[in-house]
């Protein structure tokens, strides 16, 4: 239960926490873009099982390669990409909680 409450928590919370404190005259915008980051979960769709509970995401899934991840961690440094980068790490770090819980068997 923990494993799902920090996972689904970072996916959803943490947007709209960043959303709400850092950007207080877009909040909702920003939030939205931010939680807008799961959609890179659309690489699940190619594996077989396209859901294992037991499986890590990081460097399975191609949207969730180490690559990729290089790519979202450039992208906020550039102002036209720094909220889609953001959104990207923070889906990333929602993953590599859930593989760190997979580790720790929790």
């Amino acid at each position: 239960m923990l494993r799902f409450i920090l996972h689904y928590g970072i996916h959803f919370l943490v947007p709209i926490a960043i959303g709400f404190l850092c950007f207080p005259n877009h909040r909702v915008r920003i939030s939205l873009l931010l939680m807008a980051g799961i959609l890179i979960d659309i690489d699940h769709l190619w594996a077989n099982p396209i859901f294992d509970p037991q499986r890590c995401s990081i460097n399975f899934h191609p949207l969730h390669s180490y690559w990729a991840i290089l790519v979202y961690c450039i992208l906020p440094f550039f102002r036209p990409t720094r909220i889609i980068g953001l959104a990207l790490i923070i889906h990333i770090i929602a993953d590599l909680v859930d593989c760190l819980m997979i580790f720790l068997d929790a």
